[in-house]
C-alpha cells in the first residue's frame, strides 16, 4: 500500500506537469512563429516479485513472472514542428517561411539565435532588426531614403529610392535548418539556440536544393497551437489528476482499516 501512493503521487505530478505545458502553449496561442510542445511520458522501474524467465522446475520456467511498476514521469517534451497558418498583414518587413527553415538573429551575446516569427523591424541605422533590436544574420540595412522594400522568395532584398527607377539590390536573407530541429533550445523571445543534439545548422538560400523553403513577404506564420485539441488535453490531464489522487485516498482508507485492527 504504501507503493501505491508514491505510484499514484508520481502520476499527479506527471499530469501537473503535463497541465503546466498545456497552459504554455494556450498562453501563446496567438505568438507568431511558435510551436507547440507536447509532453512525452515513461514508466518508472519495476521491482521484480518474480523474474520473467525464472526456473519454476527443472524442466520449466516462469512464462510471465511478477513485476509492478512504480509510477511514470515526463521524459521529454516534443516540438509539434507542423506549420502554423498565414496571416496577411502587408506590412514589407513581415515575412513568413514556406517551408521547415528558421531565420538567422546575432544575439547581443554572439550567438547566433534561430527564430520561426518573421516580424522585422527598422532600427535608427536602417538595420533589419527584431522587436528586441536584434539585427538578422547576415545584416541588411535598408536606405533611409527608401520609398518601397521588396524582398523575393529566395531572400533577396531589394529597395527603390527617389530618383531611381531601377531597384538596388541592398542584401539577401538566410536561411538556417537543422537535422533534428525538436533538439533545439527554447530559450525565450521566440528564439532557439543550437546544441549538439538539433545538429549544426545547415544554412543557404531560400528556394535551393537544401528544402529550406522559400520566404513570403507581407505575411506573418501564427502560432502552430490548436486551442480546441489543447482544452481537450487539458480535460483529459485533470481527469487523470483525479484518478491518481482516488487512488491516494483509496490506499490511505487501507491504511486506516490497517491501524485500526489492533484496537
Amino acid at each position: 500500500m504504501l507503493r501505491s501512493l508514491y505510484t499514484a503521487a508520481s502520476g499527479m505530478m506527471a499530469q501537473q506537469m503535463n497541465l503546466d505545458n498545456i497552459a504554455n502553449n494556450l498562453a501563446n496561442s496567438s505568438t507568431a512563429g511558435f510551436r507547440q510542445r507536447r509532453l512525452q511520458f515513461q514508466d518508472l522501474l519495476y521491482q521484480n516479485m518474480v523474474m520473467p524467465g525464472a526456473a519454476a522446475t527443472q524442466q520449466t520456467t516462469v512464462a510471465a513472472g511478477l513485476q509492478v511498476g512504480l509510477g511514470t514521469r515526463a521524459a521529454a517534451s516534443e516540438v509539434v514542428q507542423l506549420q502554423g497558418d498565414f496571416q496577411s498583414t502587408g506590412n514589407p518587413l513581415d515575412l513568413t517561411i514556406q517551408g521547415q527553415g528558421f531565420f538567422q538573429v546575432t544575439l547581443p551575446s554572439g550567438e547566433i539565435g534561430y527564430t520561426r516569427s518573421g516580424s522585422f523591424h527598422l532600427d535608427s541605422e536602417g538595420n533589419v532588426v527584431t522587436a528586441d533590436g536584434d539585427p538578422i544574420e547576415p545584416s541588411i540595412t535598408i536606405p533611409t531614403n527608401a520609398t518601397s522594400i521588396t524582398i523575393g522568395q529566395d531572400g533577396t532584398v531589394s529597395v527603390t529610392t527617389p530618383g531611381q527607377q531601377a531597384a538596388q539590390q541592398v542584401g539577401s536573407i538566410q536561411l538556417a535548418m537543422f537535422a533534428n530541429p525538436g533538439g533545439l533550445n527554447s530559450v525565450g523571445k521566440n528564439l532557439f539556440l543550437a546544441t549538439t543534439a538539433s545538429g549544426d545548422p545547415i544554412t543557404g538560400t531560400p528556394g535551393g536544393t537544401e528544402g529550406l523553403g522559400t520566404i513570403e513577404q507581407g505575411f506573418l506564420e501564427q502560432s502552430n497551437v490548436n486551442v480546441v485539441d489543447e482544452f481537450i488535453e487539458m480535460i483529459v490531464a485533470q481527469r487523470s489528476y483525479e484518478a491518481n489522487s482516488r487512488v491516494v485516498q483509496a490506499a490511505d482508507q487501507m491504511f486506516q482499516t490497517v491501524n485500526a485492527l489492533g484496537r
